[in-house]
C-alpha cells in the first residue's frame, strides 16, 4: 500500500507531521505531459517550461486522495497556432482553471476558465509565464493566494467538512483558444518562493511528499513578479 508522508515546512525547516486526510482550498500547479496533467515536481519558480509545453493552474478543494487537475487538456498546436517565437524565446501554453462553484469559498460562480499562449525568454520560469499572460496575483506573506482576483480573500484555508458537491468528481471541459492570440514576450523574471516540490498552506507552508505513488501533491505559491 502507498504510504503518505506529510512534511511541515516552516521557517526553512522540515518537520515530520502525522498523516491526515485534511482538505484545503488552494491553487495547484501542473504541467501537461503526453496529453495528461501531472502535478509539477518543482515549484513554478524553479521550473523552466520548454517550447511546446503547456502549464496549468487549478483552484479547488482537495486532499491527498483527490488531486484536482485542470479540467481541460488543449493541444499545443491549437493553443499556440498564432503565436510566433522570436529568437531567444520559447512558446508556452497556459491553462487557468478557476474551479467549480463548489470549490469557491461561498459557492459563488468562479470566473470562466481560460487558456492562452505566450512567448517568453528561453530561461523563463513557470512564474514568468503567468506574468507574461497578464495574470493578476494576490499575495499574502509572499504567497500567491489568488489569481485574477479569484478568490478575493483567503489563502489556502483548511476545509472541514468538505461538502458533497466539492467532493464530487470533476467533469471534463473544453476551453476555446484565444480568437486572435498575439506573441507576447516578457523579459521580467518572477521572484517566487523557493519551497520544496510539493506544498500547501497550513498556518505556515505545508508540504506533502508521496511515497509509493499515491500522495497529496499540493500548492505552488509564487511571490510577486519582480526583477529581484
Amino acid at each position: 500500500a502507498a504510504i503518505t508522508l506529510f512534511l511541515v515546512v516552516l521557517a526553512g525547516g522540515v518537520i515530520a507531521a502525522p498523516a491526515q486526510a485534511a482538505a484545503y482550498r488552494y491553487w495547484g500547479y501542473f504541467q501537461l505531459t503526453n496529453g495528461a496533467w501531472a502535478f509539477a515536481q518543482t515549484g513554478s519558480a524553479q521550473s523552466n517550461p520548454k517550447d511546446g509545453s503547456i502549464e496549468g493552474w487549478r483552484f479547488a478543494v482537495a486532499d491527498e486522495k483527490s488531486i484536482r487537475n485542470p479540467r481541460a487538456t488543449p493541444a499545443f498546436d491549437t493553443l499556440c497556432a498564432s503565436v510566433q517565437a522570436a529568437a531567444g524565446t520559447t512558446r508556452v501554453g497556459l491553462v487557468l482553471d478557476y474551479g467549480r462553484p463548489a470549490d469557491s469559498p461561498d459557492s459563488t460562480k468562479p470566473p470562466a476558465p481560460r487558456a492562452t499562449c505566450v512567448a517568453v525568454p528561453v530561461k523563463a520560469t513557470g512564474s514568468d509565464v503567468l506574468v507574461a499572460a497578464g495574470a493578476k496575483l494576490r499575495l499574502e506573506k509572499s504567497l500567491t493566494c489568488g489569481i485574477d482576483g479569484w478568490p478575493a480573500t483567503g489563502c489556502g484555508p483548511l476545509v472541514d467538512p468538505v461538502s458533497a458537491a466539492a467532493a464530487a468528481p470533476d467533469t471534463t471541459i473544453t476551453i476555446a483558444a484565444p480568437a486572435s492570440s498575439t506573441s507576447k514576450t516578457t523579459t521580467r523574471t518572477a521572484d517566487t518562493d523557493s519551497g520544496g516540490s510539493l506544498g500547501l498552506i497550513l498556518g505556515g507552508l505545508v508540504a506533502a511528499l508521496a511515497v509509493g505513488g499515491l500522495g497529496f501533491a499540493a500548492w505552488r505559491r509564487s511571490r510577486d513578479a519582480t526583477d529581484g
